[in-house]
């Protein structure tokens, strides 16, 4: 076989297209994953049940009426999912609970995200007593168990949509803050923060436009991931009765009320259980093909 033959056997090489941004390239890489995008369908679905929810739900997710009548009855035409032990609709009680667990979610993620990156770009730009001081406070931070530090605070308040996004944001930080700090002792050596500094740029110009959008790439993936964490820990929070208060409808506390029947009426807490364990999947599976897509040691 000669040489020319071997050549045109041999498939193309996939080189980005030139002038192509690193976000380009990711977003390429990200279509192609079939995973990530049907994570994203779900988180999208979701998200529309959630905004939409008062035309999306079939009933009002808190009303009673007849409870005799309308009490733990199985998924039928007029109740999908069931009723709960007051008669509630159960499908009505997930979709309203998605917008609960998704704000709580979202919002809590973006406070840690900012606080843990800003945390460890200042603990990696400047080294030293800044970076032993950051780093030694997010230790301690690790150092106590999460789910007890959460059970204490909320414990010690009266439990409020607020308070647990706030309590949530401010103890998931350190992972970002971790990430970020590996990140930033890499950049500030690199020519182009050397050059920002021979031009007298201010230390904060360098790390908010210089620092901070070079290592947006791992804080989204560990954002993405952070938000099915934070999920499951508000639905913990709820299922134990320290999370959002009744007659608010949550996934969790929806669990809850449904562990006592799980045989009799294992609907109640069936579905709610299965909504948080395909939300969490989602979420994860859009963080795993952006960390793929934006991995350049995988851009072959």
């Amino acid at each position: 076989m000669t040489e020319g033959t071997l050549r045109a056997a041999a498939p193309p090489a996939v080189h980005p297209r030139e002038g192509d941004s690193q976000w380009a390239i990711a977003a390429r890489r990200f279509r192609r994953d079939r995973l990530a995008l049907g994570g994203l369908a779900l988180v999208v679905i979701l998200s529309a049940l959630a905004i939409f929810a008062p035309l999306a739900a079939p009933y009002d997710p808190i009303a009673q009426h007849d409870i005799v009548a309308t009490s733990l009855q199985p998924p039928s035409p007029a109740h999908a999912l069931g009723t709960d032990l007051f008669g509630r609709d159960v499908l009505s009680r997930i979709i309203y609970g998605a917008r609960i667990s998704l704000t709580i979610g979202f919002l809590a993620v973006i406070i840690s995200v900012t606080l843990g990156t800003l945390l460890g770009a200042v603990a990696g730009y400047f080294g030293g007593w800044a970076d032993t001081l950051v780093m030694r406070f997010t230790d301690t931070v690790l150092a106590f168990p999460r789910l007890i530090l959460l059970i204490l605070i909320v414990a010690l308040f009266h439990p409020s949509v607020l308070l647990i996004i706030l309590v949530l944001g401010f103890t998931q930080w350190p992972g970002t803050a971790r990430i970020v700090r590996g990140e930033v002792l890499s950049l500030r050596e690199r020519e182009f923060i050397q050059a920002a500094r021979a031009l007298g740029f201010g230390r904060a110009r360098i790390i908010l436009r210089h620092i901070v959008p070079n290592v947006l790439g791992p804080v989204i993936v560990a954002a993405t991931l952070g938000i099915g964490n934070t999920i499951v820990l508000e639905a913990g929070l709820s299922f134990l009765g320290l999370g959002v208060q009744p007659p608010m409808p949550s996934w969790g506390s929806m669990v809850a009320d449904g562990r006592g029947n799980l045989i009799g009426a294992w609907w109640v807490a069936t579905f709610p259980g299965l909504t948080i364990v395909l939300t969490v999947l989602a979420f994860n599976l859009v963080g795993d093909g952006l960390r793929d897509a934006l991995d350049p040691r995988l851009r072959q």
